[in-house]
């Protein structure tokens, strides 16, 4: 049974998640959407705000370079919509981030990514 491009998003977010959680940030949203784009993950440190796009692809360069500038457009689009949502965080740090996996290969923080 072959994997479907969903599930492999779905475990990407899941180890992305986890990797996340142990440098101690906290899980606010996961596949947060909105009709102009989705955020893969909403997280939470201390008085940060980070809006992480997360990309799995057969190598980390071309991870990276998945994450262009129509993703980096919907994402940020989304993140005012989730901060219209939720007034209490208005006064926190922002902060696009990425995180970039390839099989094999150690999870890529990449902070202030866009």
């Amino acid at each position: 049974m072959a994997v479907t491009g969903y599930q492999k998003g779905l475990l990407a977010e899941f180890k992305a998640k986890s990797y996340l959680r142990c440098k101690g940030y906290k899980i606010l949203e996961q596949r947060f959407k909105t009709p102009s784009g989705e955020i893969d993950l909403i997280v939470k440190n201390g008085n940060l705000i980070v809006f992480v796009e997360v990309k799995m692809r057969k190598t980390m360069e071309a991870a990276a370079e998945a994450i262009h500038e129509k993703n980096k457009s919907r994402v940020r689009r989304a993140a005012e919509l989730y901060l219209q949502k939720h007034p209490e965080y208005t006064e926190f740090e922002l902060r696009f981030d990425a995180l970039v996996m390839a099989p094999g290969a150690w999870p890529q923080h990449i902070p202030n990514a866009f």
